[in-house]
């Protein structure tokens, strides 16, 4: 939980209330999925800061003391993994526009922006306030439907999304790096006169 907000020199600072207790200045930490460097370390607590071009790209100009906030410390190189590569850089801001009970589950639309929009495939993977979800629908160009288990639902703070809830999208790094490689054969490449067949 956020415990406290004020501008420093060093950026937006935020103390957070926490149960880690073996974090050392430096560390990297997502918060809501904006991976941050531990500042300073007190007995239940840690302060990280946010700069301007983090402020810009995030909701963390938004919030305020008492709001919870989901955790992720880095990953060890010799960790299991099991989920999809999450590196804990926001690439945009998404609205929640859709919450509804299905069942067992809660199925959530978010508003994406249009650069994030073509990274999304039906069952593929993307961050949502830094937890790692897999794609259930695409409903409309620019949104992407979640359905979330109730595990996810009482263990991060995505119980709590409501419809106008602005949220923080890590698109899937796979599908960026695709999209960058094919880029030149999207936009008109063309062969170099040098290797068009001899007349």
């Amino acid at each position: 939980m956020i415990e406290q907000v004020r501008d420093t020199p060093a950026g937006r600072e935020l103390r957070v209330r926490s149960r880690f207790d073996d974090l050392s200045a430096g560390d990297s930490v997502a918060l809501d999925g904006a991976c941050l460097t531990v500042r300073e370390i007190g007995s239940g607590w840690f302060t990280v800061a946010a700069v301007v071009t983090t402020l810009d790209r995030t909701t963390i100009a938004d919030w305020s003391a008492g709001r919870r906030v989901n955790l992720e410390r880095a990953m060890l190189a010799g960790a299991r993994f099991g989920g999809h590569l999450v590196l804990g850089h926001v690439d945009g801001v998404g609205v929640v526009s859709h919450v509804e009970t299905h069942g067992d589950a809660r199925i959530v639309n978010v508003t994406i922006p249009e650069s994030l929009a073509e990274l999304m495939i039906p069952h593929g993977s993307l961050t949502v306030d830094g937890v790692s979800l897999t794609v259930n629908e695409l409903p409309a160009p620019d949104t992407v439907q979640l359905s979330l288990i109730e595990f996810t639902l009482s263990h991060t703070t995505l119980g709590e999304l409501r419809p106008g809830r602005r949220v923080q999208i890590e698109g899937d790094v796979i599908g960026k790096y695709a999209r960058r490689m094919l880029t030149p054969y999207q936009t008109g490449f063309q062969i170099p006169s040098s290797l068009h067949a001899q007349d």
